[in-house]
């Protein structure tokens, strides 16, 4: 299945609890729950939960996520 990868804006105190809370094997359901209507938002469905990949080292920060989505192809 497809990868669609998101970029949510957030600010470094944002990015900064995502990242401790990732690299303690939690989640961060805020972030997530606005990766998947993004996901919905640019037309796939997700055929799973997003998953936290990064964060940029920018103006903005943004934070990285990867959605496994089902394709549009029928057979």
């Amino acid at each position: 299945m497809p990868l669609v990868r998101i970029q949510l804006e957030c600010n470094r105190t944002t990015a900064r609890q995502v990242m401790d809370l990732h690299r303690a094997d939690k989640i961060h359901h805020g972030s997530r729950e606005e990766a998947r209507a993004e996901v919905w938002r640019r037309g796939w469905t997700p055929a799973g939960e997003p998953v936290f990949v990064g964060v940029t080292n920018g103006q903005p920060v943004r934070l990285l996520y990867d959605v496994e989505v089902y394709s549009d192809t029928t057979s």
